[in-house]
């Protein structure tokens, strides 16, 4: 089990090369794994492909990336919390492919279960579904949608133990599960790392062998997109 646990990101990332599409768990700025991500930023690997819910904000998260001109082409849902990813997009220098956030999250799923496509409404008669195979059942049109497996997963968790098996708190549950399935090799950066058999088995929301690769995060920064208060 001890060849699972990485001293730090930068170990646990070894291999990520040049062009690779890299999966990444997070929902807005909740459950990122920054740590991953920082060390990809001094990895300087180029041309990525990266499918992640969304793409950070300009000085955190996938914008960092997006800031050294790392990411090529981005698989999205919502992205507008980014001016430069605006900026690139509208100059032709980021690719971008908008998926409604249901199916990215099914495309995960997906790929993770080894299923290469299943048909959604979703999408249907919208730009979503140009060029993409329409079937009919029961007298209503689905859309065929790939499932998506990456070169690496990156996901970040609350709770792992040393065989890999990921605990998620609230929001950061929304997309992790899903995006650690599908790396040929996953990541997973945990706030606590623990022995095997600390985990309750019942709470355990991925399991270890989902996972090949997990370090202890020495980082942790949980960020508020944007803060709404009421005046007391």
């Amino acid at each position: 089990m001890s060849k699972k646990v990485f001293a730090d990101a930068m170990s646990a990332l070894e291999g990520v090369k040049d062009d690779m599409t890299l999966v990444i768990g997070g929902f807005g700025l909740c459950g990122i794994p920054e740590n991953c991500i920082t060390a990809l930023r001094e990895r300087k690997v180029k041309g990525l492909t990266c499918v992640s819910n969304n793409a950070g904000v300009d000085d955190f998260g996938l914008g960092l990336l997006l800031q050294d001109r790392q990411i090529k082409k981005m698989i999205s849902s919502y992205v507008g919390e980014n001016a430069l990813f605006e900026k690139q997009y509208l100059s032709g220098e980021l690719e971008v492919e908008f998926v409604p956030q249901g199916t990215l999250a099914e495309r995960m799923r997906a790929g993770g279960a080894g299923i290469p496509g299943f048909y959604t409404a979703t999408g249907v008669g919208t730009k979503v579904a140009e060029g993409k195979e329409i079937k009919n059942f029961d007298g209503r049109d689905y859309v065929l949608e790939r499932g998506i497996v990456g070169d690496f997963a990156l996901v970040k968790a609350w709770k792992g133990d040393k065989f890999g098996n990921l605990m998620f708190r609230k929001t950061a549950r929304n997309f992790n599960p899903m995006a650690a399935t599908a790396g040929k090799i996953t990541v997973a950066e945990v706030e606590e790392l623990v022995e095997i058999g600390e985990l309750d088995p019942d709470q355990i929301h991925t399991p270890g062998v989902f996972v090949q690769r997990i370090f202890k995060a020495k980082n942790s920064e949980k960020r508020i997109e944007q803060r709404t208060v009421r005046k007391g």
